[in-house]
């Protein structure tokens, strides 16, 4: 039966995640150089568009639907055929298109979350077709696999709100195309500096508002789990700010408003997958190892000689790894029945489940995405030309700019 209190829960929390997408937008625009933007900027936006698209003809039916040996979901729920406003098969107190429609913000901002590793030198064509191709071809198995009725999820593994399907997920993907994408034009020898942090960090207390909605909105319904989900969340990210902050003050000097904000942001990583598993305690523990390992993976891009234009793979990729293992450590069927008990509550077998989808996801993310890049570049060239480059995208690519002085 409908329940209206969850589905008004349900409906924010949607809306909340939605919110997102536009404000990693901002997030990342303030990140790269001016003459670059609107074009990254542009990317999540249009995001929003080519993912619903694909969400409602088949995307839906191939995550969520009947399941296929494990693998992917079939396509009787294609076109939203069957998916309608009495309750499905996911929850029994909200319509069954509030679920799919929920799911599908999730799966917008994943393929968005990749952007920053590549960002000021693909191609927009190459860009659009790679979100395509990526989202039809890893994000919605790796979603099954963990929430649809995949084997990952009927082994065990727990992922409360996205720390494998969306974090470790696009996290392999950044680290895939930055190295095959190649560094921007003077990486390591000039100064690449963010333009505006100011617009960063407007974006990321976006990304911190709506992630209540991520976390929260994933216990289905209005009552005592989803608070604690929204608690656990707010405590991890404000550790997660105040750890990274503190690394980077003892090691670096002094203390950033970047810093703070990319802290925030492992800290609602880490917390993804283990938001409705983990009391508050445990959930500042995740925080603060999020701030101090996602700090020192900065430096891994120098030291393997990638270039991750925002640091996808240090935030999204080891944030999401730390999340889904700290899952297996800390997670309590005190808190939520319908998990289960994790190392540090006598059920050691729990840390294994999380490790091996960690490294499944990983491992599929990784092999899948090698291949959508070959055909990307084979088909009409990954990058823009050097020119393009040194003019910025904004103009090359789009003949607008993001500031008149």
């Amino acid at each position: 039966m409908i329940n209206s209190g969850d589905t008004a829960f349900m409906l924010v929390s949607t809306m909340l995640v939605m919110f997102m997408t536009p404000g990693l937008g901002l997030f990342y625009g303030g990140l790269v150089r001016s003459k670059n933007v609107l074009s990254i900027i542009l990317q999540s936006f249009i995001s929003l568009g080519i993912v619903s698209i694909i969400w409602i003809f088949y995307g839906y039916s191939l995550a969520f639907g009947p399941d296929i040996h494990g693998f992917i979901g079939n396509f009787d729920w294609a076109c939203l055929n069957g998916v309608g406003l009495t309750p499905g098969r996911y929850s029994d107190s909200i319509p069954h298109l509030l679920f799919c429609a929920f799911q599908l913000m999730f799966a917008i901002i994943t393929p968005a979350l990749i952007t920053g590793a590549y960002a000021e030198r693909m191609k927009f064509s190459a860009f659009i077709i790679f979100t395509v191709l990526w989202t039809t071809f890893v994000y919605l198995p790796v979603c099954h696999w963990v929430w649809g009725g995949g084997w990952l999820g009927k082994l065990g593994a727990l992922d409360f709100a996205g720390g494998t399907v969306i974090h470790i997920n696009s996290g392999a993907a950044a680290l895939v195309v930055a190295f095959m994408i190649g560094k921007r034009k003077g990486w390591g020898k000039d100064a690449i500096m963010p333009h505006n942090l100011t617009m960063t960090l407007l974006g990321a207390g976006i990304l911190w508002f709506g992630w209540f909605g991520f976390n929260a909105g994933s216990s289905l319904s209005a009552g005592g789990l989803a608070t604690m989900a929204l608690l656990t969340t707010q405590l991890s990210a404000g550790t997660g700010a105040v750890s990274w902050i503190a690394a980077e003050w003892i090691y670096h000097g002094k203390p950033t408003t970047l810093g703070v904000a990319s802290g925030a942001l492992a800290g609602l990583v880490a917390i993804t997958p283990a938001a409705g598993f983990v009391g508050p305690v445990s959930a500042i523990l995740i925080g603060l190892i999020a701030g101090i390992i996602c700090c020192f993976a900065m430096s891994l891009k120098t030291k393997f000689g990638y270039d991750d234009a925002l640091d996808v793979v240090a935030v999204h990729g080891i944030g999401g790894i730390w999340g889904a293992l700290a899952t297996g450590l800390f997670a309590s069927k005190a808190i939520n029945p319908a998990g289960f008990d994790g190392l540090f509550y006598g059920n050691p077998k729990q840390l294994l489940i999380q490790a091996i989808g960690v490294i499944a996801a990983i491992a599929y993310s990784t092999i899948v995405t090698i291949f959508i890049v070959k055909i990307i570049d084979y088909i009409v060239g990954l990058r823009i030309t050097e020119e393009e480059e040194i003019q910025g995208l904004d103009v090359s690519l789009h003949n607008e700019v993001g500031y008149t002085m």
